[in-house]
């Protein structure tokens, strides 16, 4: 089961890490659309705030592996 997750987590990983650098290298000018949620309706939103949400997000699942790699290693030595 944790490597189940593991395995969740790292392609989260790598997804979220093709959105940061895809919204880095925008142009400024260009238009950035976000999905609601459970829904196929997008809506215009700024761009330098949706690639803070995006690192956010990256940030965040990159300490959730770590956190299950230390809690696994942990595990290990008991």
């Amino acid at each position: 089961m944790a490597a189940a997750r593991r395995e969740e987590l790292s392609r989260r990983i790598k997804e979220q890490k093709v959105v940061v650098d895809e919204l880095s290298n925008l142009k400024k000018n260009r238009k950035v659309y976000r999905q609601q949620p459970n829904s196929n309706i997008f809506f215009l939103a700024d761009r330098t705030e949706t690639l803070s949400q995006c690192k956010n997000t990256l940030d965040e699942l990159k300490k959730a592996y770590q956190d299950m790699e230390n809690s696994q290693k942990t595990e290990i030595k008991k």
